[in-house]
């Protein structure tokens, strides 16, 4: 027993030397879940320079599939997997409720449920998103990979697996935030932040820059540094004065690898919005949008990812919205839909969202236009 102690403490200090750059909220679970191996595969990734929200991405995952490999055989993943085992994690997480139903038998064991429920690793009461279990078994043989073997990730078995499941019972595709936030939303998240206080002059830049940017993704937000702004020449216009210009080096994106200079630009409002805060929370240099604790100091360390959905879910609720209907990926939707409302070509509005994928991007921009169109209203 002080031997199996030892060598958990062993793990959790390993896992303390990469904490800076890959966050861990459950160590000392982790610490448990985790073979040396696996600790040794996640300080590998850090050394290498994987970004913070893919190793955040996989080390979740990667627990997951520890957690769920000791309750389903009651023993430590085998790498490589085994197709059996990987068959196995396609019955235990896409399977049919009406079949349930009738047979206590289909799908993931009782017991094997209760046990991830009770470490905090299995939150719904039906199957798994199919885009779950993909994302999971991608990551799967990605470690499997970076650890020098091979898999049977690619089997035929296990491909038709996933078709079946899914071909017999069909989802309804769910977006990531139920609404968008466009224009309109986001003039009554603004309202909400007129008082003056620092941490209201905080979330309106956040909003403002994350919404004209092009609907940034909130690991992008929360990891701007001034170091990535770029002040442009003012741009001329003929009804008024000339317009600030601001240039954002986005860097490493999700799409994206840190040695393209993926750019994106602000022009007036949002750039007044985000000066106001920096001479506010007196920031010249490091991360721009920061922790604000309950006397009003402003940390040094940025703001978590998730701070961002939170502070839009907390502003929509002062606004009197439904909070559960958005989150910061209305955001990245919104700018896309507000494209649409106001005529912009697709192609221009990708050019400031960066969406990669013009099906993705089409698919929040043609969706404002198909409800009201002329195809829609044939009787």
């Amino acid at each position: 027993m002080a031997k199996s102690l030892t060598r958990i403490e062993a793990r959790a200090h390993a896992l303390d030397t990469i904490a800076s750059v890959l966050p861990i909220d459950r160590r000392d679970e982790l610490a448990e879940l985790l073979t040396d191996r696996d600790i040794e595969t996640l300080r590998h990734l850090v050394n290498q320079g994987t970004g913070a929200n893919t190793l955040r991405a996989l080390t979740s995952d990667l627990a997951y599939l520890e957690a769920w490999g000791l309750a389903a055989t009651g023993k430590a993943l085998p790498w490589p997997a085994p197709e059996a085992l990987l068959l196995k994690f396609v019955a235990h997480h896409l399977w049919d409720r009406e079949k349930r139903a009738v047979d206590p038998d289909h799908g993931m064991p009782t017991a094997v449920g209760q046990k991830l429920r009770d470490q905090g690793f299995f939150r719904v009461a039906g199957p798994h998103a199919p885009d779950t279990v993909r994302r999971r078994l991608a990551s799967w043989s990605t470690l499997t990979k970076w650890r020098g073997l091979d898999g049977a990730f690619a089997s035929p078995a296990l491909r038709s697996a996933i078709r079946l499941a899914i071909r017999a019972v069909p989802r309804q595709r769910r977006r990531k935030s139920a609404k968008a936030v466009t224009g309109d939303v986001l003039a009554k998240l603004l309202a909400t932040s007129a008082t003056g206080s620092l941490r209201d002059v905080r979330d309106r830049a956040i909003l403002m820059v994350a919404f004209a940017s092009g609907g940034r993704r909130r690991s992008e937000i929360a990891g701007l540094r001034v170091e990535q702004l770029s002040v442009e020449t003012p741009i001329e216009v003929a009804d008024g004065p000339p317009l600030p210009s601001l240039a954002i080096h986005l860097g490493r994106t999700k799409t994206s690898t840190g040695e393209q200079d993926e750019v994106v630009y602000l022009t007036g409002r949002p750039i007044d919005a985000l000066n106001a805060w920096l001479i506010a929370a007196k920031i010249d240099a490091g991360s721009v949008f920061r922790k604000i604790d309950r006397w009003g100091n402003v940390s040094r360390r940025p703001l978590d990812p998730s701070a961002i959905n939170d502070i839009v879910k907390r502003r929509a609720e002062l606004a009197g919205l439904e909070v559960g209907e958005f989150s910061a990926h209305g955001l990245r939707s919104g700018y896309l839909t507000e494209a649409a409302n106001r005529g912009i070509p697709l192609p221009e509005a990708m050019e400031q969202s960066r969406h990669r994928s013009v099906q993705q991007a089409s698919s929040y921009y043609n969706n404002a236009t198909r409800r009201s169109g002329r195809a829609a209203r044939m009787l």
